[in-house]
């Protein structure tokens, strides 16, 4: 029988194996790869970033656009008849009717007082522009959605903007009438009872195309858009787990199975 004390016989501890937990060092994060690399490249969008003068442009020809029609549809359609100034394009369906709006979509805010409802529309269509120009100077290559939809709906945030402050109303003349909106409206009046049930859409103008269909390509954006990877292509150091020297001897425990006896 072996006569050397158990300790004697007894494998090494961790430290002659020369692996000391308090020693243990998470091991550098190595240098990204030529593959990781051209993969974190691939995702990254392509192109230049869009610019102002762009921005500007586009902005500005929305702009003109609905000054322009404005323009043109109160001076013609009062011209045809000042008591109902309309122009019938297709019978039952789509017509220029002059209208003069002081509240918003629907007619919001129509019956409040003129103290309340000017100051009201400004100050939304200043904080709508102030964070229009911010988000488009934020802007990656390739997002091209928002690139054409933040300028659209700055022109026609613009032109509902002019009108009320020159006019406190905003020149609406479009009128569309179809038989799903008077079946929307009576859907709608049975929740809201004072809605009122018609088979014309609310009257609009070029500025409400503009702001429709930038508000629209805002929205293609956020479901298409793809977005670059993070900045760092290696995990945290918190997230890398202790590793051993690569040249330590492994280790061998002792079997719990067989407690160690003295020998005889």
């Amino acid at each position: 029988m072996d006569e050397r004390d158990p300790a004697e016989r007894a494998p090494a501890p961790l430290e002659e194996a020369g692996v000391r937990g308090e020693d243990a060092v998470a091991a550098p994060a190595a240098p990204p790869t030529a593959v990781e690399v051209a993969e974190a490249s691939a995702d990254r969008p392509k192109g230049k970033r869009p610019t102002f003068v762009f921005f500007g442009i586009v902005a500005a020809i929305s702009l003109l656009l609905d000054v322009t029609t404005k323009a043109w549809a109160e001076t013609t359609l009062m011209r045809i008849d000042p008591v109902r100034p309309t122009m019938e394009l297709i019978p039952g369906h789509l017509a220029f009717t002059l209208a003069y709006n002081p509240g918003g979509a629907w007619g919001l805010f129509q019956t409040h007082d003129e103290m309340i409802r000017r100051p009201f529309f400004l100050l939304v269509s200043a904080l709508a522009i102030v964070f229009i120009i911010n988000l488009y100077g934020r802007l990656l290559p390739g997002q091209r959605a928002l690139t054409w939809g933040l300028p659209l709906v700055l022109g026609g945030a613009l032109g509902n903007l002019m009108d009320r402050i020159v006019r406190s109303n905003v020149i609406d003349f479009i009128d569309y009438q179809a038989s799903w909106i008077l079946a929307m409206n009576r859907t709608i009046a049975k929740v809201v009872p004072s809605w009122s049930v018609t088979d014309h859409w609310p009257t609009f103008n070029v500025a409400d195309i503009s702001i429709c269909v930038g508000v629209g390509l805002m929205a293609v954006d956020m479901f298409t858009s793809r977005r670059g990877p993070s900045a760092s292509l290696h995990p945290p150091p918190a997230e890398q787990a202790p590793l051993a020297s690569s040249d330590a001897a492994p280790v061998k425990l002792p079997d719990s199975s067989e407690p160690l006896k003295p020998g005889a």
